[in-house]
């Protein structure tokens, strides 16, 4: 597909090409439920069409179910967030169906907590595998499809990454999750410095306490209903796709109304 405002002649080879024409795209790491399906409520809402991911084929197909029948544009992809293999395909099929990425988001992810001392190396692997090494390894793939979109959208392009306030501020027997959660921070902060002549920016939303399946051991100490709600990290992730390539916001905190001003 070639895209209309450049000379496909002039672009180095490999590079690709967006198209004007199509509605507005966003490609969702663990889209199927929780944080992710709630962004894609929103965003479907907005006029973006999708691409869902997540590792069980059966929790996508309820979740794309209930977006389209809503109205919504959804393709779904199962894949496994830690496989870059599985990623890049994932991409392609984004690339090959939407003809555009104008939001990335990187949903999927795990925690596991246990103190330092009594972390096997295996518990750290898997969540260096799946919270950041499979996060780089996508938005590293990405880039060329995110640069080429904001080409042609005004408003450019934005990689939205689920981090947490643990990566900014670490909690007791955390560590891992939370060193894995600041890595995610450190590259949303490096894309903003990196892309900001292309048009390509990112946020890491850095939630305390959200009310889905990750969070219900913490609920003998803290209620559900006392917990962030996945539509409140909804809402700041469309606001996010609406803001002028002008601004960049790398970290974004969100904490719990009367928590503590740090950690989670």
């Amino acid at each position: 597909m070639t895209c209309p405002t450049e000379d496909a002649e002039e672009r180095e080879p490999g590079t690709p090409s967006a198209r004007a024409d199509a509605p507005r795209a966003a490609l969702i790491t663990g889209g199927s439920r929780g944080i992710g399906l709630a962004i894609a409520r929103r965003l479907a809402a907005d006029g973006f069409a999708l691409t869902l991911s997540a590792r069980t084929a059966d929790s996508l197909a309820d979740a794309a179910a209930e977006l389209r029948a809503a109205g919504a544009s959804v393709t779904t992809v199962a894949a496994d967030a830690a496989d870059p293999e599985a990623l890049a395909a994932l991409l392609d099929w984004h690339a090959r169906t939407h003809g555009r990425l104008d939001a990335l988001v990187l949903n999927a992810g795990m925690g596991f907590g246990s103190p330092i001392d009594q972390t096997p190396l295996r518990r750290l692997d898997k969540h260096v595998a799946l919270n950041f090494r499979g996060a780089f390894a996508l938005v590293s793939a990405a880039l060329p499809l995110l640069r080429a979109t904001a080409a042609v959208e005004r408003r450019g392009t934005r990689v939205i990454a689920l981090a947490s306030l643990a990566g900014l501020t670490p909690e007791p027997d955390l560590a891992v999750y939370s060193a894995t959660k600041a890595a995610i921070v450190s590259l949303c902060q490096s894309i903003c410095i990196e892309e900001a002549s292309t048009g390509v920016s990112a946020t890491a939303l850095c939630p305390g306490y959200v009310d889905t399946d990750m969070a219900a051991w913490k609920h003998d100490m803290l209620a559900a209903d006392e917990m962030i709600r996945p539509d409140d990290l909804a809402e700041l992730a469309v606001s996010l796709t609406r803001l002028s390539r002008n601004a960049a916001v790398p970290t974004l905190p969100v904490y719990r109304a009367g928590g503590r001003l740090v950690g989670a």
